[in-house]
């Protein structure tokens, strides 16, 4: 075998080796991204649940204040079927 073919399967190897570094980079900045999604859905969420706590708790006082009973209340109502708005 002589330098030429060598140095022809090298060149392969070394642009084979360029591509995979390239598409390695991609996935790795993908990924990153993904991870700053992920980030900035959980404190999306964290906000929200907080939100809805102190909903909550401004209804059960409300409630409260007129005698009604959440649980009775909340145990009424049907979470299976959609209500067609004119309940």
């Amino acid at each position: 075998m002589g330098f030429g073919s060598t140095a022809k399967k090298l060149q392969k190897v070394t642009d084979y080796a360029e591509k995979l570094y390239e598409r390695f980079e991609k996935l790795r900045e993908e990924v990153e991204e993904v991870e700053q999604t992920v980030e900035d859905t959980n404190a999306t969420v964290a906000d929200l649940e907080r939100e809805l706590a102190e909903q909550r708790a401004i209804l059960d006082e409300l409630a409260e204040e007129r005698g009604v009973d959440v649980e009775e209340a909340v145990a009424s109502v049907d979470v299976g079927e959609e209500s067609d708005g004119n309940d």
